[in-house]
């Protein structure tokens, strides 16, 4: 029996929130940790969000999903996957979930807990690059899921990791 809309949006705000405190704490850990070298930051970010991304989608996935990103869920609705009435309870806990990550991730570092980032991040080579990694980051999770279902959290977690280096998208990413 599928679990109840309340039980699904519920993990959808965790996951996310565990996701996003795992993408920007180890953002900030890094940081604090390379000396200045940035490729050594994004380094150790990146494997840290990978790593928490296939345990995330491990864990909360046969409860709502782990859809943990509207671009996700929106294609499942339109795939037919996710009921168009359901669609924005998940978008609304996602988001949720999106602000509590980083709010819990700058509380564990001491920093304030939300603020407005002052890095620029615009233009048309921005917007391609996040239309790439949305493309494949949704390529990667139906392929695999039609011929090989229980790779699904490993080839999330390997492709995120890899498409931190291979795009110019920061929306993961610490700053340049």
């Amino acid at each position: 029996m599928k679990p109840s809309l309340l039980r699904r949006a519920v993990a959808e705000f965790i996951g996310t929130l565990l996701l996003l405190a795992a993408v920007v704490g180890s953002g900030i850990m890094g940081e604090r940790l390379s000396g200045g070298n940035i490729a050594l930051a994004l380094l150790a970010n990146t494997v840290a969000t990978g790593a928490a991304l296939i345990s995330i989608i491990l864990a909360f996935g046969p409860v709502s999903g782990a859809h943990l990103n509207p671009a996700v869920t929106l294609t499942d609705a339109w795939l037919g996957g996710t009921a168009w009435c359901e669609t924005p309870v998940y978008l609304f806990a996602q988001t949720a979930g999106a602000f509590a990550g980083v709010a819990a991730a700058h509380m564990m570092f001491g920093l304030t807990v939300l603020s407005v980032s002052t890095h620029a991040r615009s233009g048309s080579a921005q917007v391609f690059s996040e239309f790439i990694a949305t493309f494949g980051l949704l390529a990667v999770i139906w392929g695999c899921a039609r011929t090989r279902p229980n790779a699904v959290s490993f080839a999330v977690g390997a492709y995120i990791t890899a498409a931190y280096w291979f795009t110019a998208s920061t929306s993961l990413r610490i700053r340049e």
